[in-house]
């Protein structure tokens, strides 16, 4: 079996001073990289992706509200043209940056409350996944499973992959626990191999009660800014790679050939 193994990185700001991205690096094989609206900046930009090109990571584009305040994490109502112009104006920041560098953006993963968002209202999804189609329709739009965002993936027939969190738990809907809750944030890299794991082993999302929801997966996501963050990346890697799973970079597995 092949999966991803993918980390949002390139997120240096006032909530995080970037110490573990060039380490995480190493272990991982996709970087989505920060576009300067919720943290980042151009420096920052350039740096991931030569460090990511160096060690043959895939990068993409994460997206978010222009709202570095609360590091993308506020939500906030825009309408469906102003999605548009949002998320354009992130593609063409690190497309740019990229192509100068000859290392192109393979996928775009929407950040913070822009994907919890677009997990909730279909029309919102709808509209990230078409504004990447017209951007460039090669590119994978990242998605959460059992949400809106695959289920507008799969309407407008644009290359998704799915996405699980391997410090994350999730609810019995199938959904991420608001960070608010003491019981969001998976910190002990043990656990998040035995999740992560069980997971894998039953194509299922495991909800904090132990309940499981069939689902398909492609890539796993460990935080960059995260609690023990190289850590779990390490745990999951060699652990999964012991269980016979081979990681690849996001582009690079069978579906999207």
């Amino acid at each position: 079996m092949e999966l991803n193994l993918n980390c949002d990185l390139g997120e240096k700001s006032n909530y995080y001073d970037g110490r573990n991205d060039h380490n995480l690096i190493k272990i991982i094989n996709t970087a989505n990289i920060a576009c300067g609206f919720h943290a980042g900046n151009i420096k920052e930009i350039k740096k991931t992706i030569l460090d990511s090109k160096n060690n043959s990571v895939s990068i993409g584009a994460h997206p978010s509200f222009k709202d570095k305040e609360n590091f993308g994490r506020k939500r906030i109502n825009l309408s469906l043209k102003e999605i548009d112009i949002l998320i354009n104006d992130q593609l063409n920041i690190i497309d740019k940056i990229s192509k100068k560098l000859n290392y192109p953006i393979t996928h775009v993963k929407p950040h913070g409350a822009l994907n919890n968002m677009a997990c909730e209202n279909f029309e919102l999804a709808k509209q990230i996944g078409n504004s990447i189609k017209k951007f460039n329709d090669n590119l994978i739009y990242m998605v959460l499973p059992k949400t809106e965002m695959i289920n507008a993936a799969k309407k407008i027939e644009i290359r998704y992959a799915c996405e699980i969190f391997a410090d994350r738990n999730y609810n019995e809907a199938g959904l991420l626990i608001e960070r608010s809750d003491p019981n969001a944030l998976i910190t002990d890299p043990e656990k998040a191999l035995e999740n992560i794991s069980e997971m894998i082993e039953k194509k299922s999302i495991k909800t904090l009660s132990g309940k499981l929801i069939k689902t398909e997966i492609d890539t796993i996501c460990i935080h960059g800014d995260g609690y023990n963050a190289i850590e779990i990346a390490k745990k999951i890697k060699n652990g999964l790679e012991t269980k016979g799973i081979v990681f690849k970079p996001l582009n690079k597995l069978n579906k999207f050939q």
